[in-house]
């Protein structure tokens, strides 16, 4: 590994909360970037990172996490795409979701069981990534931090209160 990791960015932060800017450059910046956000996500033990998660306003994450067969994978897409299943298709998955940017809550967010995200990768080449499983839920929780969206936005107002409130007195407790 030859990134450095980077510190995280925390909720509150509105890098968060805004969406990310496109990608237009694939160069040694792009790359050198991926690198760190790989260290950084491993560092942090998560399994998956958004550009914006360490304070970078480009539309990029990686993941290192296995899909629904148990099977690790592991990659970066850049400008990603999410397509979810199609109606008829979508079985909704009510499962337990954290994130490296609201460090220690979790609660259930209900997502669909499939996605498929199409985007390039650190080149600039076209990538498609299925994922079923903890992939699925990853290319939904990293693509909705691309568009400025943290897993307790889709929670109900009093689910949201509870998590954010468990994360301060974590905090304070430090």
């Amino acid at each position: 590994m030859s990134g450095t990791a980077r510190p995280i960015t925390i909720v509150g932060n509105p890098v968060l909360h805004t969406p990310c800017r496109p990608v237009e450059r694939f160069d040694e910046e792009l790359a050198a970037l991926v690198e760190d956000m790989f260290a950084s996500m491993y560092e942090a033990e998560g399994v998956g990172l958004a550009a914006n998660q360490i304070g970078v306003d480009l539309r990029v994450f990686v993941y290192d996490c296995p899909d629904g067969d148990g099977v690790s994978q592991k990659g970066v897409v850049v400008n990603p795409t999410l397509v979810p299943p199609g109606p008829g298709e979508r079985n909704l998955d009510p499962d337990d979701e954290g994130c490296l940017s609201i460090p220690g809550p979790r609660a259930v967010v209900g997502r669909p069981d499939r996605a498929t995200a199409h985007g390039f990768d650190v080149t600039g080449a076209p990538v498609t990534v299925h994922g079923t499983g903890v992939l699925a839920r990853c290319l939904q929780h990293e693509t909705d931090h691309l568009d400025g969206m943290l897993y307790i936005d889709r929670l109900s107002k009093a689910a949201r209160k509870a998590v954010l409130r468990e994360f301060e007195e974590s905090r304070n407790a430090l």
